[in-house]
């Protein structure tokens, strides 16, 4: 195994551990079989052990989702973020207007231009009604002209927070630069990184998309490590958010 993938590895079982200290107790995560025998699990797990959300998306404007993102993740109760954080923020993005689901359907978070909306971490039955109503969303179109955007969270009046930080918001063009690749990889990433206290309001991210993230792990504070589609044997990075940089 060479340092790259031994890095990404080791960054993706820690991922696991931190988050389903119960998988990592039954699987060897030092070996990249243990590892995609746990992640094997996680893909398997239903029923009532499933917390995913519901994305409705109407437009797509990656600045103003990723501050709505940011916005819908840190206004969660610590309850159901911790659920949700237990099944890897799992989440299913659908196309469809949230002004005309609104009076239906209950949303925890709209987008201020009505771009966007979530429905609250909860089981997967919750969204049965909303996932049957509209289709998957496709966002066949490529993401580009993004690079080197700067993008700064909103602050959450009355709520106590950390002084702001700057980071640089990774996305690797190998994983899948559509805009509806781009969304799944970038969703967990930010909510991730609001869950465990990397994005806080008043934050700023720069977006940076690169062919490739192996030049820039050692940047990483966080990783989103997949499987390669091309070689399933192989890991690589995603997405990721650099150390705070001032």
């Amino acid at each position: 195994m060479n340092q790259v993938q031994h890095h990404l590895r080791e960054a993706a079982a820690a991922r696991l551990a931190a988050v389903r200290p119960d998988l990592a107790a039954r699987h060897d995560l030092a070996t990249l079989d243990g590892l995609l025998a746990a992640r094997a699990d996680v893909a398997a797990a239903g029923g009532e052990e499933t917390v995913l959300v519901a994305a409705v998306v109407h437009r797509f404007d990656l600045d103003r989702w990723i501050r709505s993102t940011c916005g819908f993740a840190l206004g969660l109760d610590p309850e159901r973020a911790e659920a949700w954080r237990r099944s890897f923020t799992r989440t299913v993005f659908l196309a469809g207007n949230p002004l005309h689901l609104r009076d239906r359907f209950s949303f925890a978070s709209v987008a201020d231009d009505a771009s966007a909306a979530w429905t609250p971490p909860g089981p997967a039955a919750a969204t049965t009604g909303l996932r049957r109503l509209l289709r998957l969303f496709t966002g066949s179109a490529p993401l580009s002209g993004h690079s080197g955007i700067t993008v700064e969270i909103p602050t959450a009046p009355g709520r106590a927070h950390r002084p702001p930080v700057h980071r640089v918001l990774y996305l690797a063009a190998a994983a899948d630069r559509t805009v509806a690749g781009a969304l799944v990889h970038l969703n967990h990433t930010l909510a991730e990184g609001v869950l465990d206290g990397l994005i806080a309001p008043g934050d700023r991210l720069t977006v940076r998309l690169l062919p490739r993230l192996a030049g820039v792990l050692g940047e990483l504070e966080q990783v989103r490590v997949v499987t390669d589609a091309r070689s399933p044997d192989r890991l690589m990075a995603a997405a990721g958010l650099s150390k705070a940089c001032g």
